[in-house]
């Protein structure tokens, strides 16, 4: 599976933007941008060269975890899948493309549709030394409209960006990208109720254009889980030294929460269990939450069956799990 820290490449190029810019200035730009965000706002605070650069640094470490550990959960599951075209939908600084680039050493192109000008001149820059994504088709426009230009993908990616449009844009949009998708659909949005409740709006509509979920949900079903609980994860990531003073952070790492779904054309030939929290370990039992296709579970391993005992040990929040046999429930 592919790490969570950015590629040498993206660390490379981000460094060299870093001479001569004012750390003071950039935290305090990259600071008004995150507050737009969380106000609900989008891409619009980012106009000029260093606000792009500040967003990058700020953000895109976080972002970059949480698409790789996306792109991580879709391998699992389809290991076969080799696609060869990308579309990144909303790509902004080129987040999700180099998180796909790693992940898939087929892919042959990479589209990147975004409306905002600094990002997509800071994207087209940051490739320039990639080996892999120094030739990207960047095309600037609104994500409905330049999806109407795009060519169809075998594998289309839209991270943190459903949320950056109206709720009356969101389901023309949705079709827009599965018609433009030859094989599979990955969204990535903030692991917060809001982002999930997109997500799941999402969800529900292209399964009933006949989209599959790949993960995380083991079953094309109605999710079973009810409000105020809410399905997400988290990837913990390293900061780099300029991560942190943009921050005005102490901790060497950070938790990023996400929600995502990947969605494919065929039906995929596993649907193993999800563990959708950490699991609670003592000294007699260890039980996991599990989402599984009967609905949600929690799945005990008694401390007296060593190996299930020790299997549970090794579940992580987000985790597949295949093949545990019947499992016992509280």
């Amino acid at each position: 599976m592919t790490a969570p820290d950015l590629p040498a490449e993206l660390k490379a190029a981000l460094d060299a933007r870093l001479h001569g810019l004012s750390r003071t200035d950039a935290a305090a730009r990259a600071g008004v941008i995150s507050r737009t965000y969380r106000d609900g706002g989008g891409s619009g605070a980012i106009r000029s060269e260093t606000d792009a650069l500040a967003y990058a640094l700020a953000r895109m470490p976080a972002t970059y975890a949480a698409v790789t550990a996306s792109l991580n959960a879709l391998r699992e599951i389809t290991p076969h899948f080799a696609p060869k075209s990308l579309l990144d939908v909303g790509a902004g600084p080129g987040t999700a493309s180099w998180a796909a680039a790693e992940a898939f050493p087929s892919l042959q192109s990479f589209s990147l549709l975004d409306a905002n000008n600094a990002l997509r001149a800071l994207a087209l820059d940051l490739s320039r030394g990639s080996t892999r994504l120094r030739d990207i088709n960047y095309q600037r426009g609104e994500a409905g409209a330049a999806l109407a230009e795009a060519e169809a993908a075998d594998l289309v990616v839209a991270s943190y960006m459903i949320g950056e449009i109206s709720e009356s844009e969101r389901s023309a949009l949705a079709m827009r990208m599965w018609a433009k998708t030859r094989d599979t659909l990955v969204v990535v949005e903030p692991g917060t109720p809001a982002g999930y409740a997109r997500i799941m709006t999402l969800r529900q509509q292209l399964i009933a254009a006949g989209a599959h979920v790949a993960a995380p949900c083991p079953h094309d079903g109605q999710c079973p889980l009810l409000a105020p609980d809410w399905c997400h994860f988290t990837q913990r990531l390293p900061r780099s030294r300029a991560h942190k003073q943009l921050k005005s952070a102490e901790l060497p790492y950070e938790d990023e929460k996400f929600s995502y779904l990947a969605l494919t054309r065929a039906a995929v030939a596993q649907h193993p269990a999800r563990v959708l929290a950490q699991p609670d370990v003592t000294k007699i039992a260890v039980t996991a939450r599990l989402c599984t296709d009967r609905g949600v579970i929690s799945a005990v391993a008694p401390r007296r069956d060593k190996a299930r005992y020790a299997r549970f040990r090794k579940y992580n929040w987000g985790g597949a799990v295949f093949d545990d046999g019947p499992p016992s429930a509280e």
